[in-house]
């Protein structure tokens, strides 16, 4: 599937769980409705603003409320959303439950979005009326389990409504599979009624059945939506959001329209409470939702008990270091660093070796945990704030260090001079300040180009300054393909190929 707004998207077999920020959303957030309701558009502008700097991949925008004309809305605020590049970066999904507000959004988005829904509940004409107009409007397209008898709530009616629609629009419309997005329905569960226990694992297995049953198609769902019996207990939500996730993206649910605040990490959940929101997730004995409850309110005071939400704080300084980086913590980063750093300097070393020791086992685990599923991409960015928080500190340090060497008459000529860059296309730019950082202190000399910067001008910074080596640098997949252009366009150039 091949996304953008001002940047591309591509979702592949590849591609990570993709989080769609949910705090634009009138019915889902009342700070944000009353934003809007108040015609306070600015403001709201700054909810779409923070979801992606916290590492939303598509932003979902709502504007259904009774008291508000959703469609001027809906116009008003994508058009606004458009002269924000750091907002409109990234692509919108257009949500609505009205055909005309989500017609209106498609003439206003920029790049390739989606619409968030259709189906067939009205019939199959009108379902292939909307599914002509959004391949026209060159949208992919999130399509509900849901036909004219009403809702999927078991999987046998959500496999058979997803292939009827597959069937119709791959077979009849020539609708792009890996343009399809199919949402099953995330129902609430523990609610105390029989029929409901099954639904998460449902949802699970009907995932895993449309990805191995209707080819190209993606799945998605609105994940708030499994923990709502649990409304106004914070930690119990987080849990079951976490669990439900780690399960349901093992099956192949592909993206899921989440606040990235309401998803803990896997391996941090309280056993006990893991163990019993996980009896409740995949319905494993009769009694889930009763033993749930027994511990929820446990759970709510253990969140905001302050003893224990702080006991990290009495372990080692590497431990702190690690728990800080993990859990996306900047409190106390630059004490900790800077204990840290006397700690190393008292045993004869370098500011060089807190970044390359316990900075670096923190973020090891990071990337562990998010390779297995078990952390996303919003709470790897707070991470990564957490790691730049602690770098900018030792920064001083390095330097002196440099200072001191020249003043004592060492060699600090450099080894060689590195051009490092993002490439054209992303904004990440995290991993590759660390990298420049430890390379200045092994002493190369780096030009940092900073982000989004395209081929030629890397290339042409490359020659005037005589590097030795190009770097570059990007998180999202299309930035696998951005280098692989450099380097190709490296091979054509003979300043580059037939260098010695």
């Amino acid at each position: 599937m091949k996304l953008s707004g001002l940047e591309p998207v591509n979702i592949g077999a590849d591609s990570l769980f993709v989080n769609i920020g949910e705090r634009t959303n009138v019915t889902g957030s009342k700070a944000f409705a009353r934003m809007i309701l108040n015609g306070e558009f600015e403001q709201a502008l700054a909810v779409a603003r923070q979801q992606v700097e916290n590492g939303a991949q598509v932003i979902d925008i709502n504007m259904d409320e009774a008291m508000l004309d959703s469609k001027a809305a809906m116009v008003r605020f994508l058009n606004l959303i458009a002269s924000e590049p750091d907002i409109s970066r990234v692509p919108i999904m257009v949500d609505s439950s009205k055909w005309e507000v989500i017609e209106a959004g498609l003439r206003c988005i920029q790049g390739k979005g989606i619409v968030n829904s259709i189906s067939m509940k009205e019939g199959l004409d009108a379902f292939r009326h909307q599914a002509r107009l959004v391949r026209r409007y060159g949208a992919a397209a999130v399509v509900m389990a849901f036909d004219e008898k009403g809702q999927a709530d078991t999987y046998k009616r959500k496999i058979e409504i997803c292939e009827r629609a597959y069937r119709v629009l791959v077979d009849e419309l020539d609708f792009p599979p890996e343009d399809i997005i199919f949402d099953p329905n995330i129902f609430a569960i523990a609610t105390g009624i029989d029929e409901h226990n099954n639904y998460a694992v449902d949802f699970i297995n009907a995932t895993r059945w449309i990805k191995e049953n209707l080819p190209g198609a993606k799945v998605s769902g609105g994940v708030s939506n499994v923990s709502f019996s649990f409304r106004g207990n914070d930690p119990v939500r987080e849990a079951i959001h976490t669990v439900f996730l780690y399960h349901a993206i093992k099956a192949g649910m592909d993206m899921g329209i989440v606040n990235a605040g309401m998803v803990g990490v896997y391996d941090d959940l309280e056993p006990e409470l893991r163990e019993r929101v996980e009896d409740v997730v995949l319905n494993r004995r009769a009694d889930a939702g009763e033993r749930l409850i027994e511990v929820a309110e446990s759970a709510k005071g253990a969140a905001k008990d302050d003893s224990k939400r702080n006991e990290w704080r009495g372990g080692t300084v590497e431990q702190r270091l690690s728990h800080a980086l993990v859990h996306g913590i900047t409190e106390h980063i630059v004490t900790d660093t800077e204990e840290m750093y006397q700690i190393v300097l008292a045993r004869g070393g370098r500011p060089l070796h807190v970044i390359e020791g316990p900075l670096m086992d923190g973020m090891n685990i990071v990337g562990d945990l998010f390779s297995q599923g078990k952390m996303f991409l919003p709470q790897v960015v707070k991470s990564a704030r957490v790691m730049k928080s602690a770098v900018a500190h030792l920064i001083p340090y390095i330097e002196e260090e440099k200072r001191l060497q020249a003043e004592a008459g060492e060699d600090v000529k450099a080894r060689g001079k590195i051009i490092i860059a993002t490439v054209k296309g992303d904004v990440h730019d995290i991993g590759k300040n660390i990298v420049t950082v430890v390379l200045q202190c092994n002493n190369f000399e780096v030009v940092n180009m900073g982000v989004m910067v395209p081929c030629h001008e890397i290339l042409a910074r490359a020659k005037v300054e005589g590097a030795d080596i190009v770097g570059l640098s990007g998180l999202i997949t299309p930035s696998l393909e951005e280098m692989q252009y450099v380097a190709g366009e490296m091979q054509k150039d003979d300043h580059f190929r037939l260098r010695k």
